[in-house]
């Protein structure tokens, strides 16, 4: 009898240990760079595939909206990025791959395969929008990342554990 509650013990530290240890979830990652100690968000990934960035041009001081998918592969694409104003920082014309469309006063840049792996977000220390949008929530950034750091973003993998040493701002189902 000691025997099987050895065992029992044993098989529920290693199957708690998995579920604790062993990453799990998808997550929208944003990891502060530049320190020694980065601050790590996370946003939940549900069934949702498609989010946006919503920001206020710091110069135009006019809305700039981007749109991505998650990949497969878990990558992030930019399917295109919507804009008042081609000055200063905003692209006028279309490259090799790109097409762009000027409908109701906005610029409508597409991209055909634009797929990036990650890339680093600057949260600026000014008073403009910057929105993070997905499964029909608007989170706003400034209110949970440091102001004049930037952050690496990503969609990965995360343990339970590494969610606890983290923060997450998007509950929704784990």
């Amino acid at each position: 009898m000691k025997r099987v509650a050895i065992v029992i013990v044993i098989l529920l530290g290693i199957v708690t240990t998995i579920f604790v240890f062993l990453p799990m979830d998808s997550v929208f990652s944003f990891t502060e760079t530049r320190s020694s100690q980065p601050q790590k968000i996370y946003i939940n990934i549900l069934d949702e595939n498609e989010f946006q960035i919503r920001y206020t041009h710091s110069i135009h001081l006019t809305d700039v909206l981007e749109n991505y998918e998650i990949t497969k592969a878990k990558n992030l694409k930019l399917v295109s990025m919507e804009y008042e104003d081609v000055s200063i920082g905003m692209p006028a014309y279309a490259e090799e791959g790109e097409t762009l469309a000027y409908e109701d006063g906005r610029y409508i840049l597409s991209y055909e395969n634009k797929v990036l792996s990650d890339f680093t977000i600057y949260i600026g220390n000014i008073d403009v929008d910057l929105f993070f949008i997905y499964d029909q929530q608007s989170y706003n950034l400034k209110t949970y990342l440091k102001r004049g750091k930037s952050y690496l973003f990503q969609v990965e993998r995360v343990s339970l554990f590494e969610k606890w040493k983290g923060a997450v701002i998007g509950y929704g189902k784990t």
